[in-house]
């Protein structure tokens, strides 16, 4: 984008906000036209598709949210975090470095729950990060035109002043994972009032499975969580994590229409990752069910009124992997700063330096040297897809595991995952074949009937 066409993008967000008190419809139509003329300058062909369907998504969801929702999802999302990329671009001009769109920080490690398998158990439940260090970090993360930020932990909600703290930066959109359990009345009040705050409740199918991994009653507790927040037009959505046994369940029309049913309006999915003191690769789903995961939610996006997204099947619509700063990183309630949440390895830590510096750290700017891994975009993760890459770049950055035994992903499970990332190699290398000249032919057609 050149000077001039930058300064009218700007020109014209102003005045679009100045509208919004004024005439709060017409500023949301005004808006999704000229979201959707940005969504034309994505580079990946597949992401154009998505975020031409992530608007009209919008423009369906946008009225069942309570007015302050509405007009945060409208001002701190779209304009701050999605249009607003000029601050980052003019940061990077600045100063060399090019900001990622969000940061998932985890502020606490405490939780209510104790689930099967989550990495959360590997930490002290009384760890927490300072108050004033996460103010620190958020407003830095402004000040490089981060404007969309995820907690995650432990159980954020479990932390007393983290509203406070999120109320503190009302101008950042949140993104924040739950289990849901503390979401009482009260709580669902105040995220109303806030406007700016998305819980993404975890989910494991229908009772039986979610009661069998994080305890018995749990499932109830979601669903009051859920009718708390829908009843006051908070918006919300689930998250699942595919692991073989529950993997064709989390995809399937019951499971979808069910939470959708409930008031969600997206949904995350993520691969079950062998990460801990003991990593289980027979948790994880064999490459074919992956694939199946992967074919249904194209189905599934293409037909329901809902946003669905799978952070290990949807590499083509970023162009591989989004880790080490490429669009985000995590840091951690220690503050060691990781390429991603399930990459638990660290250089740096946010105690010590400012953002920019950890971003700019030789670890995090050799992954993004490295990416993408592969010029297929099925193949984007360098934990499960690409494993001989995670184990080169700890080794040549002197990377530490940023938990006792961490390093176990590196040495005890790299024969199995090498042996999945070929596994799942072979598949997706032919599904990437296919889907590429399935649009050739598409392209063609098109051309034919101009």
């Amino acid at each position: 984008m050149n000077p001039l066409t930058s300064a009218v993008s700007y020109v014209r967000l102003q005045a679009l906000r100045g509208a919004m008190r004024l005439a709060p419809q017409w500023f949301a139509k005004r808006l999704f036209a000229f979201a959707e003329e940005a969504a034309e300058s994505i580079t990946f062909p597949q992401g154009r598709i998505f975020a031409r369907q992530m608007l009209r998504f919008g423009r369906q969801v946008l009225p069942t949210g309570c007015p302050r929702c509405r007009t945060k999802l409208l001002d701190n999302l779209m304009v701050n975090a999605i249009t607003g990329k000029r601050q980052r671009i003019q940061y990077h001009h600045r100063t060399g470095l090019q900001p990622p769109y969000l940061l998932v920080i985890s502020p606490t490690m405490r939780c209510n729950l104790r689930c099967i398998g989550c990495y959360a158990s590997e930490y002290a439940k009384n760890d927490e990060m300072p108050f004033g260090l996460l103010d620190r970090i958020l407003c830095e993360a402004k000040e490089m035109g981060i404007y969309f930020i995820t907690i995650s932990g432990g159980e954020p909600f479990f932390r007393k002043d983290l509203l406070d703290l999120l109320a503190n930066h009302d101008d950042i959109y949140f993104q924040v994972y739950s289990n849901g359990t503390l979401i009482d009345a009260p709580m669902a009040d105040r995220l109303a009032e806030l406007g700016h705050v998305v819980p993404c409740i975890s989910v494991e199918g229908f009772e039986a499975e979610t009661d069998a991994r994080r305890g018995e009653g749990t499932f109830e507790r979601i669903l009051s969580a859920m009718r708390n927040l829908k009843r006051r037009g908070v918006f919300f959505g689930f998250s699942a994590t595919a692991t073989r046994r529950n993997n064709d369940l989390v995809v399937s029309d019951a499971f979808v229409d069910f939470w959708r049913g409930q008031g969600c309006s997206f949904g995350w999915y993520f691969n079950y990752i062998p990460i801990g003191r003991e990593p289980n690769l027979d948790l994880m789903p064999t490459p074919e069910q992956r694939l199946y995961r992967r074919r249904r939610l194209m189905n599934l996006r293409d037909r329901l009124p809902m946003l669905l997204m799978d952070f290990w099947n949807d590499g083509a619509l970023v162009g591989g992997c989004m880790a080490g700063g490429r669009y985000y990183v995590h840091i951690n309630v220690h503050g060691d700063v990781e390429p991603c949440v399930f990459a638990q390895f660290a250089v740096d830590n946010i105690r010590e330096k400012s953002l920019h510096e950890v971003l700019d750290s030789p670890f995090f700017r050799r992954i993004r040297a490295r990416q993408p891994y592969s010029d297929n975009y099925l193949k984007p993760c360098m934990i499960i897809d690409h494993p001989h890459v995670l184990r080169e770049m700890v080794r040549k950055s002197g990377a530490r595991p940023t938990y006792e035994g961490g390093d176990a992903l590196l040495s005890q499970a790299a024969d199995g995952l090498d042996e999945y990332a070929r596994r799942w190699g072979e598949l997706a290398d032919t599904e990437w074949v296919a889907e590429g000249s399935a649009e050739l032919e598409n392209a063609d057609r098109l051309r034919m009937a101009q």
